[in-house]
């Protein structure tokens, strides 16, 4: 389990680095952040969130909307279209939610931890958390591309 930044920390507004080979460090890193996100209770989580400026990312949504957890190492956008006006949070900014406006359906492109390239379609809430934690990679938390923020407790 790693410590999650919160915002305030600059890490969290940094560009991530990409990951040049994947060893045995960036699989811990892997097996880490999916622990620290369980066990957190989020639906994603990126390097930066746990202190490390590399371009990886997890997300789990659940079975009904994914199917389990998706790795994205050096993960990009490589298609979107549509548009969702949804409310959203983050591990790193645990004391507010805010309306964001984000694509209805991406496609990324990414590594597993095998190194393989591989694209995904995604769309609804799944889209959502995509683009959220490929935001957290470029230094970027969804309190900047909020229309409306509010505390969590005045929901």
């Amino acid at each position: 389990m790693r410590n999650i930044r919160i915002i305030g920390d600059d890490i969290l507004r940094k560009k991530s680095r990409p990951v040049e080979e994947i060893n045995a460090r960036i699989l811990t890193l892997l097996d880490d952040m999916r622990e620290t996100m369980y066990e957190s209770g989020g639906v994603g989580l990126a390097a930066p969130q746990v202190g490390i400026l590399r371009r990886i990312a997890v997300i789990d949504v659940g079975e009904e909307l994914g199917d389990g957890l998706l790795e994205l190492i050096n993960p990009e956008i490589i298609a979107s279209s549509g548009e969702q006006t949804e409310a959203e949070g983050c591990l790193s900014v645990p004391e507010y939610i805010g309306t964001v406006t984000r694509p209805e359906t991406v496609t990324v492109r990414a590594q597993n931890r095998e190194g393989e390239v591989f694209e995904k379609t995604v769309s609804g809430f799944f889209a959502r958390a995509v683009c959220h934690e490929l935001d957290h990679l470029d230094g970027v938390l969804f309190v900047d591309k909020a229309e409306e923020i509010q505390k969590r407790d005045e929901e």
